[in-house]
């Protein structure tokens, strides 16, 4: 989860003394958060609803307005029909998951794999080459071409060395 690790770091930088009094605000910020590739928060796909802040409890909110004004049957039955559709919503998040995962794929998958079969040793040289710059982009990356007219990139240009023949 490096969502959740990058999170614990921000919180964590400004005190680094009372982290353990600090973790339960990064958790409940991860949770109810919108994740991309579920299109939800953790807390929704958990309790089938939005999250109620405290700030609604001092400010009113319509919402608990409504929640308020109902019966408890009415209540319990509300609560019964959101459970019911919350397995409904976690198959939609489950599917844009897989839909996620799939554009990814697709994405990796298109990318040349450059191997190299050289042997490696210590006296063996750490470059590969030489190619030719196909083009060069302005931010400072380049599309190479080898000898053999295989294309190969884009490259950062700080991954590059000069080939003098």
């Amino acid at each position: 989860m490096p969502n959740l690790c990058n999170l614990l770091k921000k919180v964590v930088s400004k005190s680094k003394r009372d982290w353990h009094d600090r973790m339960e605000e990064a958790l409940w910020a991860y949770r109810t958060t919108r994740r991309m590739p579920t299109q939800a928060t953790p807390y929704s796909l958990v309790y089938g609803d939005k999250v109620i802040l405290s700030l609604e409890h001092q400010i009113p909110s319509l919402r608990l307005a409504i929640q308020e004004g109902i019966t408890d049957e009415e209540n319990t039955r509300l609560r019964l029909a959101e459970l019911e559709a919350l397995d409904e919503k976690r198959l939609e998040a489950q599917q844009s998951l897989e839909c996620y995962q799939a554009r990814l794929s697709r994405a990796f998958n298109k990318r040349p794999i450059i191997t190299s079969h050289k042997p490696i040793g210590k006296f063996t040289s750490k470059w590969g080459g030489p190619y030719i710059v196909q083009e060069a982009y302005s931010s400072g990356a380049y599309k190479l071409v080898d000898a053999d007219g295989m294309r190969i990139g884009p490259i950062n240009g700080t991954f590059l060395k000069k080939y003098y023949p």
